[in-house]
Order: C-alpha cells, then sequence, then structure tokens
C-alpha cells in the first residue's frame, strides 16, 4: 500500500471514529466478561458450597452447572451483540474510509 493512502486513511475523521468507537466498545464487552466469569471464579474460590449445592432434593446435579452454562451462553451473547455492531456501523464507517481513500 502506498504511504500516500496510509496517510489519507489514518487522517480521515470516520477512521479515527471507528478506532474509537471499535475500542470503547470492545473494552465494554471484556469488562462484562470478566466480571462474570471472576465473580463465577471468586464464588468457587471462596464459597464453593453456593456453587456446590444440589438442584433439589432427588437430583446429583449443582447449581454450579446452570450457572457455568449461563456464562458460557453470556460469551455467545457478547460476541452476538459484537458482530451485529460491527456488520452494522463499523462496517459502514470502514466503507466510508474506502470511499475517501479512492475518490481523494
Amino acid at each position: 500500500m502506498e504511504q500516500s493512502v496510509v496517510d489519507k486513511v489514518k487522517n480521515d475523521p470516520n477512521f479515527k471514529t471507528l478506532v474509537s468507537e471499535r475500542s470503547k466498545f470492545a473494552w465494554k464487552l471484556t469488562i462484562a466478561m470478566l466480571v462474570v466469569y471472576f465473580s463465577f471464579i471468586l464464588t468457587i474460590a471462596f464459597n464453593p458450597s453456593a456453587l456446590g449445592a444440589p438442584l433439589g432434593d432427588d437430583t446429583v446435579t449443582t447449581v454450579g452447572i446452570p450457572v457455568g452454562i449461563v456464562i458460557i451462553i453470556f460469551a455467545f451473547i457478547l460476541t452476538g451483540i459484537y458482530v451485529r455492531r460491527a456488520n452494522t456501523e463499523f462496517d459502514d464507517l470502514t466503507a466510508k474510509i474506502k470511499e475517501n481513500a479512492k475518490g481523494e
């Protein structure tokens, strides 16, 4: 890639917006996942009986099993949220950046 094109892209306000918005959004999702995951780990570390309690009187399945499944589903949901935003807002900004780089 030519340096002039690189400079056009780096100086494009849409590029700066894309980088800023994408980073902020990714950090928010990362923090959400870390809070959920570390809450689970800290519960295991400091109160294992909470997750080790059986779901019912006649079952050997503990509370930890559905909680773990919910954490996995939460990760999939966060991934879906990111993909949705990336495919709409971020792709639109990327298209604008490409147009500006080609057009000038």
